[in-house]
């Protein structure tokens, strides 16, 4: 077990003894505390979060609710609408009235849902979504958008997160010196792909281009045809509403250039199936993983939802289950669910879920409320996929597969 992860178990055990034990005093009503889940049902990388919600819910309802309240899950499918989405948060506060929301993988729903989460004073916590807009928002007016949380890293710290493997498993043991940069052009990418601009260069890296394509692309042979022209060690891409197409084409026209990065749709265990074992060699960073025990509380949640749902959670499946956990852990604590004393004792959260130990960073920061990362906190993973299956390659602590290349993958004499 790593060290993370036999900190996670002690810490695990408390704060589960925080969750049966703390303000025991009754509640004073007996209606159920109601969870909003506004998601993109359809989106490959989206799947997972009502699922997730629902099986945290019905756990903590197996041990005795919230002061005895059940926790009910209300959800909405915004069908990747910005407007949608504000319908559906309109009414799950105003019709259904939810205690809290939980909202979207896709940045840009989330930044038209924040002004409401506001105006309607309830709080709201994103599970994938990274734009760090969402956060430097709440910087600039934290009395109105103190609502919002983001359940998720940031996209600079997704770019951090992908470097520090980089470093690792492509300069220090592949040699590679070369890169170009390959994102989608939506909100999220953009704070993305400046941090990557940053962050390459300083562990050896040099980047060779950056391009932006529009995620309406279809057809990527004409942007593939450029990279190899250009000769990088690698592809260093940023995918999050696509995916599966440029991964597909990839390998069908037998890029020899590896690609390594952020890929949202590649956290999915169908993933394999949905580019028909294009994917195979696709290295992605992610905050958990199939067989990784990030914390005791990973590989117990990755089994429930198995057996449940008969597949594994995408990345934001991980982090809708333990906000589900720790929104009811704030209610107990807060022993009320008064918007403005939720948000006061959501910013203490201490919480060990199946990602790491969840807190928020402070109301004085450049990022409130954006999640803390680091060695005692969250850390980051950086897997490939490799015949049918997802394997994890860092950090070295919590490996369980070692790195390898289809054989139109050409690394050269490094290799």
């Amino acid at each position: 077990m790593s060290k993370l992860a036999k900190h996670a178990a002690v810490a695990a055990c408390a704060g589960g003894a925080v969750l049966a034990l703390a303000f025991a005093a009754p509640a004073q009503s007996n209606n159920p505390l109601k969870i909003g889940v506004i998601s993109e049902a359809q989106a490959v990388a989206a799947t997972s979060i009502p699922l997730a919600a629902q099986l945290a819910a019905d756990e903590i309802n197996a041990a005795g609710g919230v002061n005895g309240r059940k926790i009910e899950i209300v959800s909405y499918d915004d069908h990747s609408s910005a407007a949608e989405a504000v319908r559906a948060f309109q009414r799950a506060v105003q019709a259904d009235h939810v205690n809290a929301v939980i909202a979207s993988y896709v940045s840009e729903v989330v930044l038209a849902l924040e002004p409401w989460s506001g105006r309607l004073k309830t709080v709201m916590i994103t599970p994938g979504a990274e734009s760090d807009l969402i956060t430097q928002n709440i910087a600039k007016d934290y009395d109105h958008l103190k609502y919002t949380f983001h359940g998720y890293i940031t996209a600079t710290s997704n770019a951090d997160m992908v470097c520090a493997p980089a470093r690792d498993l492509l300069v220090n043991q592949l040699h590679m010196k070369t890169a170009v940069v390959l994102s989608e052009d939506a909100a999220w990418t953009a704070p993305l792909d400046a941090e990557y601009m940053k962050c390459l260069p300083k562990i050896g890296l040099k980047v060779l281009d950056h391009i932006r394509f529009s995620p309406d692309t279809t057809d990527f042979t004409p942007l593939f045809n450029k990279i190899e022209d250009e000769k990088p060690d690698v592809i260093i891409n940023g995918f999050g509403h696509v995916g599966t197409q440029p991964t597909a084409q990839w390998k069908q026209q037998e890029v020899p250039i590896p690609m390594f990065g952020v890929s949202a749709q590649a956290t999915n265990s169908t993933f394999w199936n949905d580019t028909n074992g294009a994917t195979d060699g696709v290295l992605f960073a992610a905050v958990s993983g199939p067989g990784v025990a990030v914390t005791a509380k990973t590989l117990p949640f990755v089994a429930a939802f198995g057996k449940r749902f008969g597949t594994l959670p995408t990345y934001c499946g991980y982090t809708a289950y333990d906000e589900v956990y720790y929104i009811a852990d704030a209610i107990k604590r807060a022993g009320s669910t008064d918007p403005d004393t939720l948000v006061a004792t959501l910013e203490k959260t201490d919480w060990v879920g199946t990602v790491g130990r969840v807190q928020f960073q402070g109301r004085d920061t450049p990022n409130p409320h954006a999640l803390k990362v680091g060695p005692d906190t969250i850390t980051g993973l950086m897997l490939q996929w490799q015949h049918g299956g997802q394997v994890n390659l860092w950090p070295a602590g919590v490996a369980n597969g070692k790195l390898k290349f289809p054989k139109f993958i050409k690394i050269g004499a490094a290799n």
